[in-house]
């Protein structure tokens, strides 16, 4: 870091991802002004040395970086494109850093119109979960101009240890878009698999042993099978944001005449998930559908709750 350029830290959304990515970049130097709407949020970013603030407002001004991670497009658009939000209140100069998951039709607006008032505004989601973000190990698909991400990567690099550029406003989004895709669709078949071994009296965690050294083995799998197999569902990524991430990704695919066959399938099974009430547990909860399913008694409700 050049010496005191990008310090000071405006930090958006402090829930379950937002708040230990704060406080790793507190670890790190920076000077961070955080706001969010729980006072408990507030109350974790002084214990960690941060500066709490009352307001969107207070949180940007003076601030040479602003971080926003929050729930969904309209909570962005309204906190950045309010009358008193982020652009009404940033310096030119400023770099607005959204990290949230979100349409990149909104990101494409808030990109346009941050360059009027010579904000730069990157599009950068993450991926990597709750632990990703106290590890300081995400993944970062950027979008924007590439000049303002190197302006800001020795502060990314410190949440994250795959920053990636991938092309202009809302770029980053639609990379995002293709991740949620994935990981979906893994953590479902990470749940069939283990209801299709537990069904044939095959022990699951011997199972998972296996398949997580051979060609079967991923991140999904290393870091969401144990919880599911022991029926943990305290979030985590909760399903009602995952299934908020699939209908990004369905209307992505509807836009440029991709034909994602079995992406409509786990929006479905994550639709029928949130339907009957599970939005709030952790998506390692897909194995409840897959029990549903299968006429079999689930093991265990898990654990509602938690923010992003």
């Amino acid at each position: 870091m050049d010496g005191v350029v990008m310090r000071r830290i405006g930090f958006i959304g402090l829930g379950v991802m937002g708040a230990p990515m704060a406080e790793r970049l507190i670890k790190a130097g920076f000077e961070v002004t955080g706001h969010t709407r729980r006072q408990a949020g507030l109350d974790r970013l002084a214990a960690a040395g941060g500066r709490p603030s009352t307001s969107v407002a207070e949180a940007t001004r003076g601030a040479d970086v602003v971080i926003t991670m929050l729930p969904d497009s309209p909570d962005v658009a309204e906190v950045v494109l309010g009358p008193d939000g982020v652009l009404a209140n940033a310096a030119a100069g400023t770099v607005l850093i959204d990290m949230s998951t979100i349409r990149p039709q909104t990101a494409q607006q808030i990109a346009a119109a941050a360059a009027e008032l010579r904000v730069d505004a990157l599009d950068a989601p993450v991926s990597g979960g709750e632990q990703g973000a106290i590890e300081g190990v995400l993944s970062i698909m950027v979008g924007g101009d590439p000049a303002a991400l190197e302006k800001v990567r020795p502060v990314l690099e410190h949440l994250g240890t795959t920053i990636v550029h991938a092309g202009p406003a809302g770029s980053g989004q639609l990379v995002k878009a293709a991740n949620q895709l994935v990981v979906a669709g893994t953590i479902e078949l990470v749940a069939e698999a283990i209801v299709l071994l537990e069904a044939s009296g095959v022990d699951p965690a011997a199972g998972l042993r296996v398949l997580g050294g051979g060609l079967a083995g991923s991140t999904v799998l290393d870091r969401k099978g144990t919880a599911m197999l022991e029926r943990r569902f305290t979030p985590g990524f909760r399903v009602d944001l995952h299934h908020k991430d699939l209908g990004i990704m369905l209307d992505a695919a509807r836009a440029s005449g991709t034909i994602v066959p079995l992406g409509a399938v786990v929006a479905q099974l994550m639709a029928s998930l949130r339907a009957q009430g599970d939005g709030g547990l952790d998506h390692g909860a897909l194995l409840r559908g897959v029990e549903r399913l299968s006429g079999r008694t689930e093991k265990g409700a898990g654990q509602a709750g938690g923010a992003r």
